[in-house]
């Protein structure tokens, strides 16, 4: 089979290659399956730049994110059958409960081969069959990006109606957290950098848009535009550097979910003057995956997809990916 792996890390998408492996089978308790779509996230760009938190390896698959069909069974397989349409689970240890740092030691495209290939061979227990109205293409954003926003909504104090949700950027995971909060019957303010952007934004269904290079002070507007009360709930996307106006667009009590510790911000005491609850969120286990499936398949919720590219231009994809400018995911399709 033909498949892009990690020639070197450090080197950014220079370290990625195309070469030919050997067809993998499965073993008792796997099943074989044919990899139809990918998408990515930033931290497949952070693996290939060293600064991935879980170090890859060289000579490994990339891509933790992808859907496709199951081609062979191991021995004992139950879970799934040939034919099925399936997504693997960001952690494929973590199946329910509390999640522990010792899972993140095992993840797709990192530590073990990953999607960026034409088949996987995977344990059952990691597979997740996929809504039957979306495309492979749709269904191979739900692993990291939409769960991390379900997880990020349903915490410790889940989502409820009428409250008010502020979404940063126009990532997979901004995107995916705006639609579930409208599932929910939230209210939901965002923030962008182009009027192009928020105009989108408002398309999807935000109902409050903030241009944060007209109004660097964005905090201030988005506790104006909630009548001075601030947000219910944050997804905090953007990392450090945004981190200190999330907390002060946040209502007392306001929930502010850290997706992701990027950039360079610093944050001092002066920054918790506003009593909110912070939290850090790792995508979600497989429990989690099933739950929200069943969400997006009673809802025929589909994915904002920015732009797919063929197998043979992976390397355009990241480069695509890598400039920023795509609103919701990037996908990498066939083989």
């Amino acid at each position: 089979m033909r498949a892009y792996y990690f020639d070197k890390l450090g080197a950014g998408i220079d370290g990625l290659a195309l070469g030919e492996r050997r067809d993998p089978r499965p073993g008792p308790g796997e099943a074989l399956v044919k990899i139809r779509a990918r998408s990515l996230n930033y931290r497949d760009l952070r693996i290939l730049t060293g600064l991935y938190p879980v170090p890859g390896r060289v000579g490994l698959v990339a891509l933790s994110d992808g859907a496709g069909e199951v081609v062979a069974l191991g021995e004992g397989v139950s879970r799934v059958a040939i034919g099925d349409r399936v997504a693997a689970t960001y952690f494929p240890q973590w199946i329910e409960g509390r999640f522990s740092m010792a899972m993140a030691a095992d993840q797709f495209g990192c530590t073990r081969d990953g999607v960026l290939a034409q088949l996987l061979a995977v344990s059952e227990r990691a597979l997740i069959k996929v809504p039957s109205h979306l495309s492979f293409e749709e269904a191979a954003t739900l692993p990291c990006a939409a769960l991390t926003a379900w997880s990020a909504l349903l915490g410790p104090r889940p989502i409820l109606p009428r409250e008010t949700v502020l979404t940063i950027g126009t990532g997979g995971v901004a995107l995916f957290a705006l639609q579930f909060a409208k599932l929910f019957g939230a209210r939901v303010v965002a923030i962008t950098s182009t009027d192009a952007k928020a105009e989108r934004l408002r398309q999807l269904g935000a109902d409050e848009v903030v241009n944060y290079r007209s109004s660097p002070e964005w905090h201030l507007v988005v506790r104006e535009r909630t009548g001075g009360r601030g947000v219910d709930h944050v997804v905090e996307t953007g990392g450090l550097d945004t981190m200190p106006r999330s907390i002060a667009a946040a209502a007392e009590e306001g929930v502010v979910t850290l997706v992701a510790a990027l950039g360079q911000g610093n944050i001092d005491a002066r920054t918790f003057a506003n009593p909110v609850i912070v939290r850090r969120v790792y995508v979600g286990s497989r429990t989690h995956f099933e739950a929200m499936n069943q969400a997006i398949a009673a809802h025929k919720l589909r994915p904002v997809i920015d732009r797919t590219f063929g197998f043979d231009e992976a390397r355009r994809a990241y480069q695509h990916f890598e400039a920023r400018a795509h609103i919701g995911k990037v996908v990498i399709a066939g083989d």
